[in-house]
């Protein structure tokens, strides 16, 4: 998966930011493409 557009990438930072400061115990996980998504969660299981 390519990063996000420039213009998205702010928008991208405040949603993980936010995450991490209400659910500090949260998985994020992130994959490369639809096909790996099972590898990407499994990375957090």
């Amino acid at each position: 998966m390519a990063a996000p557009p420039e213009p998205l990438l702010p928008r991208f930072e405040q949603v993980v930011k936010l995450t991490r400061r209400h659910a500090p115990k949260a998985a994020i996980a992130f994959n490369t493409s639809g096909g790996d998504r099972v590898e990407s969660a499994k990375r957090w299981l």
